[in-house]
């Protein structure tokens, strides 16, 4: 089983958002070829929240849009126990995503889906710390997006 655990910080989260999180997330696993039992966590939360896990745990003390907590980077390999797959926390600032959907000319609900696909990236092992990196991560979720249909037009 595959599941997403939601947790909403900011009273303000509509139920459309859990079920398109929920299908993107499930279409891209099929897609990077997840199948086993696995689990995570997708949070929504406001400015102040994100600005204070950000100083907190990245030292970074600003606002930003997604921020990933991937658990398997750290855990001893579990292979043939019978537990699912723990990836990972996925945070989400909403008034951030709201903003950036204006800024960048497209739908709230396309903003939303390229944070949470991010993420859940992230906890699989994607990054862009370098530039190779951010063209593979980068134009993963651009593929993934766009074949599940939300594009950027």
């Amino acid at each position: 089983m595959f599941t997403i655990d939601f947790n909403d910080h900011t009273n303000l989260v509509k139920d459309e958002w859990y079920h398109q999180i929920e299908d993107l997330i499930n279409f891209a696993k099929e897609k990077e070829n997840i199948h086993e039992d696995a689990e995570l966590s997708v949070t929504f939360v406001d400015k102040d929240e994100i600005q204070e896990i950000n100083k907190n745990y990245r030292d970074k003390d600003r606002v930003t849009d997604v921020i990933s907590f991937a658990l398997e980077e750290d855990e001893p390999d579990i292979i043939g126990l019978d537990i699912p797959r723990v990836l990972g926390d996925i945070i989400i600032c909403t008034d951030v995503a709201k903003e950036q959907a204006e800024s960048y000319n497209h739908s709230f609900e396309r903003e939303l889906g390229f944070l949470a696909l991010h993420g859940f990236l992230h906890l699989l092992g994607y990054d862009h710390m370098n530039e190779e990196d951010e063209k593979e991560m980068f134009g993963r979720q651009k593929e993934i997006l766009n074949a599940y249909g939300l594009t950027r037009d």
